[in-house]
């Protein structure tokens, strides 16, 4: 599988990809997705579910200042390893191979906070709103964080206490949903048939 950087300093540059096994983000919607976070400059990024490490990677080329990928496969995390080395990013950047709630938990207890958080679960029921909600728990996200899931359009996301949704965007059977850290939550992510949430 094709992937590439599609933005930032790195633009153009290649990924590898697992052999099969993995969904990852197409380069369209990756482009898209990034389009709409503006100035990412100096932000600390977390990849959940990193897969590939493409979401994270893209985020450093476009300017974030560090990065940290959870995946746990470790031959996964191997290829994302190989990707950082071959884009010179191993000073800015780790991996952590480990269960994702079990990684978030072991962050927060640590004192990381991340400006920007990128997820891109399985696309099975549950997997999605659990990982939100163990963002929050886990107090991993710094004031004014920007948390994005990357979904099915057949998951819905209802309300998470914590996290308040800003948009959604469709991109065939992908849907990309925005969220901000707050105090709030947002009952439209409840309702696809209301329109999501539009921001």
């Amino acid at each position: 599988m094709g992937l590439r950087v599609t933005g930032g300093e790195l633009g153009g540059r290649r990924l590898r990809a697992p052999r099969s096994g993995l969904r990852p983000t197409s380069d369209r919607v990756r482009e898209a997705l990034f389009a709409r976070l503006g100035d990412l400059a100096g932000a600390a990024v977390l990849d959940l579910y990193a897969g590939t490490g493409a979401l994270g990677i893209e985020a450093l080329s476009r300017g974030a200042g560090s990065l940290v990928c959870v995946e746990r496969s470790r031959k996964v995390a191997a290829v994302i390893t190989a990707n950082l080395e071959a884009l010179a990013l191993r000073s800015v950047s780790r991996v952590v191979v480990d269960d994702a709630r079990d990684a978030l938990r072991r962050l927060g207890r640590g004192g990381a906070r991340f400006d920007l958080v990128l997820l891109d679960p399985p696309y099975a029921a549950g997997e999605g709103p659990a990982a939100l909600r163990a963002l929050v728990e886990a107090a991993v996200l710094a004031p004014g964080a920007v948390v994005v899931l990357e979904r099915g359009k057949s998951h819905p996301v209802a309300e998470i206490v914590g996290l308040e949704c800003l948009d959604e965007r469709t991109y065939g059977d992908t849907v990309i949903a925005r969220f901000v850290a707050s105090s709030g939550s947002c009952n439209a992510c409840e309702d696809e048939r209301g329109g999501g949430c539009a921001g």
